[in-house]
């Protein structure tokens, strides 16, 4: 991978978006590289995973000078390409955390609206400023916004191309806290941490519920539920879970069985 870097310690798989020189601008080399490391995460086994950016931004958005000369066909496939490595992204078994260290613009938004979580550092940015090109988000954004935010919020980064600061996304329930630059990393390692400490099989379930709830009616989604909680009982986790429960110990290291 040229433009990925791939780490992995205590369970906790980091991908780091690395084009410094182009604040990590996404083109078709650096969306193949991301998909070829959340294989390499998943191959791993990792519990949790923490995607950042390297340098001053987390990702800029994606990368014009690639997009400038396409055709209306070429645009659709590049289109694509993004939007289906940022929805195995969000359909990963494992959650994600972004941890926005800077710019978060266009295809940079995208990316860390398809992760589960998302911290920021005071330095970062948000917005969708594809209108101002003549184009329309690409890789999510027209439909994750407004998911994720109020609709009149959403609308209005979308159809102003405006930008969007660290505390204003807070406000807004885009991210779900706010550091100094220089705790970002840490803060998210330690939540992304807790997470992986937690019963593997348990937080993927939680996460297919919550995933495969949310896109149905509230009957479905709670039958959903049932059958995710179902699916808990007889592992090894839940056996010990629940037993250092009724024996008042800390339960030994879950095993994902």
């Amino acid at each position: 991978m040229d433009f990925v870097t791939y780490d992995v310690a205590d369970d906790v798989a980091t991908l780091t978006i690395s084009r410094p020189q182009a604040l990590n601008a996404l083109n078709s080399q650096v969306l193949s590289d991301l998909g070829m490391a959340l294989d390499q995460a998943e191959a791993d086994q990792a519990r949790c995973l923490l995607i950042t950016g390297a340098g001053r931004a987390f990702v800029a958005g994606a990368d014009i000078t690639e997009m400038a000369a396409m055709t209306p066909r070429q645009a659709e496939a590049f289109s694509r390409h993004g939007s289906a490595i940022f929805r195995r992204l969000e359909k990963l078994p494992i959650p994600s955390v972004a941890a926005v260290n800077g710019f978060a613009l266009g295809g940079g938004c995208e990316l860390a609206m398809s992760c589960d979580i998302r911290l920021a550092s005071e330095k970062a940015v948000f917005g969708q400023p594809e209108v101002g090109l003549g184009v329309t988000a690409g890789f999510g954004g027209t439909q994750r916004l407004t998911r994720l935010v109020a609709p009149g919020v959403a609308n209005e980064l979308l159809f102003s191309g405006g930008r969007m600061n660290a505390d204003r996304a807070f406000q807004v329930g885009l991210v779900n806290a706010v550091y100094p630059v220089d705790e970002l990393l840490a803060a998210a390692v330690k939540l992304a941490t807790s997470i992986a400490l937690q019963s593997p099989v348990a937080v993927r379930a939680t996460k297919q519920a919550v995933t495969l709830g949310r896109q149905t009616d509230i009957d479905t989604a709670l039958a959903i539920e049932s059958a995710q909680f179902a699916s808990c009982f007889g592992t090894q986790d839940q056996v010990e879970g629940m037993g250092a429960f009724m024996e008042k110990r800390p339960p030994a290291p879950f095993t994902g069985c």
